[in-house]
């Protein structure tokens, strides 16, 4: 069976480490980018199923990024799982026009049953 393509963009690399740990012993395929600037590219050469991305990451923000990843044709589809510990996260997210918000810290199991219902819908 083909693997669910998680892509994961946070400015911190003891996150992606560990997101990208679990997510791959849930068996998702994970591709992490740290750089918020390649990400565009990132996402239209990878074709992920699902985007985690942070809100708060220098140059270019979360919320800058989801604005591109919406007016891109190529991945303006694709579903997009904020992660921020902003006391405004779910306003902005919902607003963008993002699939689910979890709020940092964040509890591996919520991570999952969002992925999942998400790619389910």
């Amino acid at each position: 069976m083909e693997r669910n393509k998680i892509m994961i963009c946070d400015d911190d690399q003891g996150i992606l480490e560990m997101l990208e740990l679990f997510l791959d012993m849930e068996g998702y395929e994970v591709i992490c980018e740290i750089n918020s600037t390649n990400l565009t590219k990132q996402l239209i050469a990878h074709k992920p199923d699902l985007l985690l991305l942070d809100l708060w990451m220098p140059v270019l923000s979360g919320d800058q990024l989801i604005k591109i990843i919406r007016r891109t044709a190529e991945i303006q589809d694709l579903p997009i799982l904020v992660l921020s510990a902003s006391v405004d996260g779910p306003e902005i997210a919902d607003g963008l026009g993002a699939n689910g918000f979890i709020a940092k810290p964040f509890d591996l199991n919520d991570i999952t049953s969002n992925i999942d219902a998400i790619l389910k819908s």
